[in-house]
């Protein structure tokens, strides 16, 4: 088990993050679906990425990998899988592989780690249900999946809670089907299957609901066809340092070509609530994601309140959040985010354990936490096997009093493969 001792040090330099994650995912995934072959520069070679990279070759679609270009030579039709699809530790593999692979005529199952195991499925499995798949998971909920591919029909599914994996699965599934399938959420969650498929050639439209709804569909049957991509910086891998250099008195940071979709940056709404100096410059399109550069000067903090509709485009920096939060003047509270009840971990448990490890006043919500700033003392950390927990401690290392250790530090791979390498390049001492 990898420890990551990391000592108090300035945030200083210039970031270029990996690809995307997400991203990533959809180019491999729906790729392989796509008419042609789908290239996909600055493609994220981490662990996660890589589960669906063999996903798809396990369902005979040929995918080329080098240096971080990827090319996928999409296939109309899938072969039978000759094993169990192991997604590892990626939630987005399995549920946009459910929705995928009810429209072929293959059998597969799919499974994943002790962690992905705990993780509900039958959020997607019940609206496939509706739309005719063949679809099983174990005690109804969790994974193992087993989906038996066959004939699908349109449907409009009202989701309970805004989730970008559930609706991608849906649109995705849509493809095959004949007419609109919608999907409506309470909040918009990131939309890149919806710009992936739009600048593929499927009959795409969103439109914003009465009430701060959202709701998106697809026209089928529809077969995407291929398109060439420069993947821009993951904003969430991007995040850690941004939250920690914004907190750190002194700190200066440029983060350079990072997407800046505005479903994925609810936390820079947050940090300049919270008083934080950033900026954004060279704001354009690529391949129709939003990109630019991002400048950071640190500065004191103030504590917030954080919820409703804007968590969903903050979810999975909230980590990062707390670890700001941690050094801001007076009380930070997140609301209605119960969504990281089922996570790599019980993400709100494992932040606040962590959070009280290193000497900052914090309590568990139902759906949130409240944190009380102002130092971080310093001290052991067990992310619980959480890349984003594990990350998000790292950088507190260098904003803390004494360090911190990390231990288990090496699930960070799921993620950000260098993520390392760049805490050692932009601490100043």
């Amino acid at each position: 088990m990898a420890v990551l001792q990391v000592q108090p040090a300035r945030l200083r330099g210039r970031l270029r993050p990996p690809g995307d994650k997400s991203i990533s995912h959809r180019a491999v995934l729906v790729g392989a679906l796509a008419s042609g072959v789908t290239v996909a520069r600055n493609f994220l070679e981490a662990e996660d990425t890589l589960r669906s990279v063999d996903c798809v070759r396990a369902l005979g679609v040929p995918v080329e990998l080098e240096g971080g270009t990827l090319r996928v030579h999409g296939r109309s039709r899938w072969s039978e899988p000759g094993r169990v699809l192991d997604v590892g530790n990626s939630g987005t593999t399995i549920r946009l592989l459910c929705g995928l692979v009810s429209g072929q005529p293959v059998e597969a199952v799919l499974d994943g780690d002790a962690s992905l195991r705990r993780r509900p499925m039958d959020r997607v499995v019940e609206p496939l249900r509706r739309m005719g798949a063949d679809i099983q998971a174990r005690d109804g909920r969790f994974a193992p999946v087993r989906v038996r591919g066959g004939t699908l029909r349109p449907a409009r599914h009202e989701l309970p809670l805004a989730s970008a994996q559930v609706k991608s699965a849906l649109l995705l599934a849509g493809l095959y089907a004949e007419g609109w399938t919608v999907v409506v959420e309470p909040a918009a969650s990131r939309d890149h299957t919806e710009r992936l498929l739009g600048a593929m050639g499927v009959p795409v439209e969103t439109r914003p609901l009465e009430g701060g709804g959202v709701e998106a569909g697809v026209e089928g049957p529809a077969r995407p066809e291929a398109v060439e991509l420069q993947v821009p910086g993951d904003f969430s891998s991007a995040a850690f340092f941004v939250a920690g250099a914004a907190a750190q008195a002194g700190a200066e940071l440029v983060v350079e070509h990072v997407g800046l979709n505005a479903t994925r940056t609810g936390l820079l709404e947050v940090l300049r609530e919270m008083g934080a100096e950033v900026r954004v410059e060279d704001l354009r399109e690529v391949a129709g994601e939003p990109t630019g550069t991002l400048l950071v000067r640190g500065r004191q903090l103030r504590g917030v309140q954080v919820g409703g509709a804007l968590i969903p485009r903050l979810i999975d920096e909230i980590p990062a959040l707390a670890v700001a939060a941690a050094l801001a003047e007076g009380e930070t509270v997140v609301r209605d985010a119960a969504e990281l009840r089922v996570k790599e971990s019980d993400r709100i448990r494992t932040v606040v354990r962590a959070l009280r490890a290193v000497g900052v006043d914090a309590e568990e919500l139902p759906d949130g936490m409240v944190i009380r700033g102002g130092k971080i003392r310093g001290g052991e950390v067990d992310p619980e096997g959480d890349h984003r927990v594990a990350m998000a401690f790292g950088v507190a290392g260098l904003l803390s009093r004494d360090g911190v250790r990390v231990v288990g530090s090496e699930c960070a791979a799921v993620s950000f493969p260098r993520f390392e390498r760049w805490l050692r390049v932009l601490a100043a001492r």
